[in-house]
């Protein structure tokens, strides 16, 4: 299978692309550094700022990954929601090239906020999702809404609450729209984990034009 990986120098599209390798998979990664890549990667290199040359770039490809996130090494990602858009400016960006590249799949990685927390409440209204990252998680309810809209074969993929650099057991559950809780409580996986549900969801599509998420 050959798949794009769009902004690839990131936690999670780092670790997707090593599950990616590790499987055999013919992988394309686009990222605005990639001297940050590995050698061994073929990389693209662009900022992801034209849809026409992201339909360029991905043209042929099986599926599109988006690990793409607003930097968080500026400060406004924990405070302003109107610099976190630019999430959702992606979102509609990545969908208007898959559809004039006619690749057939764009797996987005998601975020956790617009997860059910309990019956009715949503993560971010739970008083369990710290306030700085309010803006994120809106900005990604709006991505999610903008890959529902569009016509195209999606999948939003939702961490859970916390995800964080680990181990890959290649243990986990699986949900649709509600968060998963371990026996503690606690709603979390690795990055390791995390990208194997991926990469296992691109080999064997099961949530086609849906959200799914994952947890301990």
């Amino acid at each position: 299978m050959k798949v794009v990986v769009l902004a690839a120098t990131g936690q999670a599209g780092r670790t997707i692309l090593s599950e990616l390798i590790s499987r055999g998979h013919e992988v394309v990664a686009v990222a605005r550094s990639p001297e940050k890549l590995p050698p061994s990667i073929t990389a693209v290199q662009d900022d992801l700022s034209s849809a026409d040359r992201i339909a360029e770039i991905i043209a042929g490809a099986d599926a599109v990954v988006s690990a793409y996130g607003p930097p968080k090494d500026d400060k406004r990602f924990f405070s302003d929601e109107a610099y976190t858009d630019i999430l959702a400016t992606m979102a509609g960006r990545f969908v208007e090239a898959v559809r004039k590249a006619g690749v057939p799949r764009l797996v987005f990685v998601g975020g956790a906020g617009s997860l059910e927390f309990s019956p009715g409440v949503k993560v971010l209204d739970s008083g369990r999702w710290p306030e700085i990252l309010f803006p994120i998680a809106k900005s990604h309810m709006k991505a999610f809404a903008t890959l529902r809209e569009s016509g195209i074969n999606w999948t939003y993929f939702s961490p859970p609450m916390l995800i964080e650099p680990g181990v890959r057991t290649s243990k986990f559950r699986l949900g649709g729209d509600a968060a998963i809780f371990d026996e503690n409580g606690k709603s979390w996986v690795s990055f390791e984990d995390y990208a194997v549900a991926l990469v296992d969801e691109l080999e064997k599509p099961t949530h086609e034009r849906a959200r799914f998420t994952i947890g301990y």
